[in-house]
């Protein structure tokens, strides 16, 4: 089993999903998580099950001072942060069961779109690499959850897929920029359809034949047990990540 003890870790959209399934996870193995996502209130309810270390730090990702405020309460608590997992995102409208052309989408909808998956990534990623370097540490991993939508396109989904997209070169780039520091970055995606809300409106039955949110918790914990020799700049399913690193 990975051994994550006195590893601290972000996972922001940590209130649901594949961030709640994967923040709890990585506490049951040792680490310190540091729970994220705009809800407090939510955020307790899951951090009251966590097993290990915890700190509950609300905020929205698109907010700068709000994701500097994070990163500093992180670094009061636990004194650096070793991963941080970017999770938070949001499809949009045009997702799901009813799906919009571009014609059909409006600026606020696009806008809303890339400031959540594609500027709130770069707001933490900048923060906690910022504290990653000055705080002289000899490793790091960025984790950013991605999409089979982010290396192949479908109709009536633009704004999303533009996003994810953006979010695999993003990695590439930023793991270019930060291999000699010993920073590991990747990106990983579950694999196809999650039960999770973006599918609520699946019948029951088919709910129950998709993947389920904790597709991701052990891939998320290998990558998180990376050293500064680890692989970076790679972007895998959670099944091709656990092939490789176990």
């Amino acid at each position: 089993m990975t051994n994550l003890d006195d590893e601290t870790i972000i996972v922001t959209g940590a209130s649901k999903g594949l961030g709640r399934s994967m923040a709890l996870h990585l506490s049951a193995l040792g680490a310190n998580v540091v729970f994220t996502a705009r809800s407090e209130d939510e955020l307790e309810i899951v951090a009251d099950e966590a097993a290990g270390e915890t700190l509950v730090a609300p905020a929205d990702v698109r907010d700068a001072d709000a994701v500097d405020a994070v990163v500093e309460s992180t670094l009061e608590r636990f004194g650096a942060v070793d991963t941080l997992i970017n999770n938070a995102g949001v499809s949009g409208l045009s997702f799901g069961e009813e799906r919009r052309l571009l014609v059909e989408t409006d600026e606020a909808e696009w806008d809303r779109i890339m400031d959540v998956n594609v500027k709130g990534v770069y707001l933490f990623t900048k923060r906690v690499l910022e504290a990653m370097l000055e705080g002289g540490q000899e490793s790091g991993n960025i984790l950013n959850v991605s999409s089979g939508l982010g290396r192949h396109a479908v109709p009536g989904a633009a704004a999303y897929i533009t996003s994810k997209w953006g979010l695999e070169g993003f990695t590439q780039a930023v793991a270019l920029e930060t291999e000699d520091e010993g920073i590991n970055v990747n990106a990983i995606d579950p694999g196809g359809r999650v039960n999770t809300r973006i599918w609520g409106h699946l019948p029951d039955d088919e709910r129950e034949e998709i993947l389920q949110p904790d597709v991701m918790d052990d891939a998320a914990a290998l990558l998180a047990a990376q050293g500064a020799d680890g692989v970076t700049g790679e972007s895998m399913t959670a099944t091709e990540w656990e092939e490789r690193l176990e």
